[in-house]
């Protein structure tokens, strides 16, 4: 008999798994990498623009991959730096035009994707499903945080 842990994460890996190459399926229309759909998407939804410890947060990444990532986007002419007093940390990231572009496209096939996995789904079960999972990720993060009791 599979546990429930076994079965949920086992889900959850999968789930993973299939955004991870679909971002990458994506993202290489754009001569670009998986993990910097991501940022993409952030920066569009945050037009008045971000600092990296911002982005950060939002995408859930460490430092590094996100220095990593905003250095490509830059490369790629899709984000630009404003600095803060000449402080590259605190700089103001913001989309480009070309950014712009390739974000929107970017959620486009992102919806495509998730209206083709949720196929079949009433908006009940849709919003119960979103439910569930908001509960279960804000007690996972609870745990990580605080360990288990």
């Amino acid at each position: 008999m599979v546990s429930r842990f076994e079965e949920f994460s086992s889900s959850i890996f999968a789930i993973n798994r299939c955004i991870q190459k679909i971002e990458r399926v994506e993202m290489a229309k754009f001569g670009l990498k998986g993990p910097q759909a991501q940022c993409l998407l952030a920066l569009a939804r945050h037009p008045e623009g971000m600092t990296s410890g911002q982005l950060r947060e939002v995408c859930d990444k460490d430092k590094a991959a996100i220095s990593r990532t905003v250095a490509e986007l830059e490369q790629e002419g899709m984000v630009e730096r404003r600095t803060n007093n000449g402080n590259r940390y605190r700089a103001i990231l913001k989309l480009t035009e070309t950014g712009s572009a390739a974000a929107r496209q970017v959620a486009d096939r992102a919806r495509v994707a998730v209206e083709n996995a949720g196929g079949g789904m009433s908006d009940a079960q849709r919003t119960t499903l979103y439910a569930a999972l908001h509960a279960i990720a804000d007690r996972l993060q609870k745990i990580c945080a605080e360990g288990l009791e």
